[in-house]
């Protein structure tokens, strides 16, 4: 008997319409992962108890777990559906593998399965997550690093900004402003920097606010749903020490941050 994937989707056209679920019934392909899931019931969106529906709404985008977008719920657990393979992620009832997909609850609703991220963005410029420069020109080789520093920017320098981290941290909610892992993770990246680290003072004092690394919880909730595996609580550990010996070295009247 052929298998088939019974899809449920959580619907809402807007942040304040009201929500509903559809269920739609696809064939089973081998190798299908939920972007191509959901491209089959485009092709007929009907549900499963026979009423044509307009097709759920989702981003997608580099279909390779590099840009973040089509970061959702997939039976209740946030990550990528361009690298959620249907016979992983589905609950196996035998003939039929279930399915539930549903947007991120801590962004604001676009429609369906699409949410606003640019409240990460936001954050990013909050810790002025650049280098700064003043012009493009060659200035020759720089300064000679340590390699363990090297792979730890590495390993910071691959966040795609797709939100799983706050997804899953339970300080951002709405009753804290918790500037969240990502962008501290962010911060490390850029302090690190011989270039990026001018602007260090600056963002350790924006991290030092009520928006800042002190509301970290410690529930570590953020590495385990992390993507591309950033050492997130690495990164806030690190943050809170910097940010400890800023604010004493501003208590105690000294220029500068690092010297």
């Amino acid at each position: 008997m052929e298998r088939k994937v019974r899809l449920t989707v959580r619907r809402q056209d807007s942040e304040g319409g009201k929500a509903r679920y559809d269920t739609f019934e696809v064939p089973f392909a081998k190798d299908m992962n939920v972007i191509s899931l959901l491209m089959e019931v485009r092709k007929n969106p009907k549900t499963a108890n026979g009423s044509t529906v307009t097709p759920p709404a989702w981003e997608a985008a580099c279909l390779e777990e590099v840009c973040g977008s089509c970061t959702m719920l997939i039976n209740g657990k946030v990550r990528q559906a361009c690298t959620a393979l249907i016979e992983t992620v589905a609950h196996d009832e035998g003939d039929v593998l279930s399915l539930t997909l549903e947007p991120m609850t801590k962004f604001p609703l676009v429609r369906d399965l699409i949410v606003d991220r640019s409240v990460m963005f936001d954050n990013l410029i909050k810790v002025k997550a650049w280098v700064p420069i003043d012009g493009s020109y060659d200035r020759g080789m720089g300064p000679p690093q340590d390699d363990h520093v090297r792979r730890l920017r590495y390993e910071l320098s691959r966040c795609m900004s797709c939100g799983c981290c706050l997804e899953a941290c339970p300080q951002i909610n709405e009753r804290s402003r918790f500037v969240g892992p990502a962008a501290i993770a962010q911060a490390l990246l850029f302090n690190l920097h011989v270039v990026g680290k001018t602007e260090e003072a600056e963002r350790l004092d924006y991290l030092t606010s009520e928006e800042g690394v002190t509301n970290c919880g410690n529930a570590q909730n953020c590495v385990k749903v992390c993507p591309k595996d950033v050492p997130l609580t690495r990164a806030i550990a690190m943050i809170h020490g910097q940010t400890t010996t800023y604010r004493l070295r501003k208590w105690m009247g000294l220029a500068g941050v690092g010297e």
